[in-house]
């Protein structure tokens, strides 16, 4: 009894030398030459429009819904202020939020404003397993909707 204890808890050195902790990039290809243990070859990278690199989150919402959104969609994203977490998706738990400059929360007279925001959000963006929450000034929820 003892000695299975004190083996399991010994940790001892691991002689795996398996490839399974090789840093991975954002293309899903190791970062080293599997047959060679050299340093991949970079792709070039997809050249970005400046003007789009330097966009805030909201900026880009904002041209997005300019560009594909509804007359009424249009209106209502004029009041977006902020846009926090649309940039990184995973897929699992995907939780953008969206600040607006209307008052009155859930029950107040911007509400339907609020739903517009979150149906163009769902229209921009795509995930899994998405909810997007729209807030107003107070930081009260104003609509959400999963995208």
């Amino acid at each position: 009894m003892i000695g299975i204890i004190g083996a399991a808890t010994s940790g001892g050195d691991s002689t795996d030398n398996s490839n399974k902790d090789k840093a991975v990039s954002a293309t899903g290809k190791s970062t080293t030459d599997d047959a060679k243990d050299e340093p991949a070859k970079e792709e070039p990278a997809k050249e970005e429009d400046p003007a789009e690199s330097t966009k805030t989150q909201a900026e880009a919402f904002q041209a997005c819904v300019a560009k594909s959104g509804t007359p009424t969609e249009q209106a209502a994203i004029k009041h977006v202020t902020k846009v926090t977490g649309a940039d990184k998706r995973n897929d699992i738990l995907d939780a953008p939020e969206v600040f607006t400059d209307f008052t009155g929360g859930l029950m107040g007279p911007h509400q339907g404003e609020g739903k517009l925001i979150a149906s163009a959000f769902t229209s921009c963006y795509e995930s899994d397993n998405g909810l997007v929450t729209v807030y107003d000034k107070n930081g009260e929820i104003l609509a959400n909707a999963n995208y």
